[in-house]
């Protein structure tokens, strides 16, 4: 399975798409997209929904995510890494997004299943639409302090979408959604991917009712991934975060991602990459400045 990864905290794009001319893609960051025109179908892990203008979407680091349009569609991409929340906080409040955006993730991977988000509040989608106006004059004028500015406004944009994601009781109390096993899957990794224990064969095995000899065959026949690879690329991809855009010591990312110590870390690190963490480390930080890929 293809993947694609934010090389930035941060990306804003307006587009046109008549068609999703690649296959869907494993994305390696937060998504939000705002549909300004058009009609079709998205695809999200293999299930298809309809969008159509105003539709808004929320997506969760890899998510297999793709588009095919019936007419001809122009939407709004809105692409961030944690590390963009993380950026000009103290230590304190550093915590606190973390503890956020875990909450929030919760909150993406599951609504993303079943249906565009909808905003129950009329004002809360004219505020959102506005915000994301003005989020595209800034990100392509870059005034100064835009980047500051930015990050104020995702975190607005995020907390309107919180509040209208839990639907209301009184509506949706007699409607059952089946979650699809391999997104239940997927939430699971997610939620605990700094949890060896929680992520081996027999417990997930245990956790989903499927035999310890099929659950890695049912995986890679959805996902197009091995069990194995997808947790460790996931992994990977953290991995790569901590070392560019934070202070973490490799004793301390191999602590927080499950690996037995520092040097199991940085030969699964090298298997994968090339390089050991700390010269990939030195080769994308010059003098405390992240080196950004275009």
């Amino acid at each position: 399975m293809k993947s694609k990864y934010l090389y930035r905290p941060f990306e804003l794009h307006v587009s046109d798409m008549e068609h999703w001319q690649e296959r869907p893609l494993v994305y390696q960051f937060f998504e939000i997209v705002q549909i300004i025109e058009g009609e079709g179908t998205r695809i999200v892990n293999e299930n298809k929904f309809s969008y159509h203008k105003g539709s808004i979407f929320l997506f969760t680091p890899l998510d297999c995510r793709g588009f095919e349009s019936r007419t001809p569609t122009r939407f709004c991409s809105i692409r961030f890494s944690e590390v963009f929340l993380e950026k000009y906080k103290n230590k304190q409040e550093k915590e606190q997004i973390v503890k956020w955006l875990k909450q929030l993730e919760n909150i993406f991977t599951h609504h993303n299943r079943f249906k565009a988000l909808l905003i129950r509040d009329d004002e809360d989608c004219d505020m959102v639409s506005m915000l994301i106006k003005n989020m595209t004059e800034e990100y392509h004028k870059k005034p100064s302090y835009y980047e500051e500015n930015l990050q104020h406004f995702v975190t607005l944009i995020l907390n309107i979408l919180s509040r209208n994601v839990l639907p209301e009781p009184s509506i949706t109390s007699h409607i059952k959604f089946e979650e699809p096993l391999i997104n239940k899957m997927l939430v699971h990794i997610h939620q605990h991917i700094h949890c060896p224990q929680k992520l081996k064969i027999k417990h997930l095995a245990e956790q989903f009712h499927l035999s310890a000899s099929y659950i890695g065959e049912y995986f890679k026949k959805i996902t197009g991934d091995s069990l194995h690879c997808y947790i460790m690329q996931y992994k990977m991809n953290l991995i790569e975060q901590r070392l560019i855009h934070s202070e973490h010591t490799i004793e301390q990312i191999a602590d927080e991602l499950g690996f037995s110590d520092t040097s199991h870390l940085s030969r699964q690190f090298k298997k994968e990459k090339g390089m050991t963490p700390a010269g990939f480390r030195k080769r994308n930080i010059v003098g405390g400045i992240s080196l950004i890929k275009s």
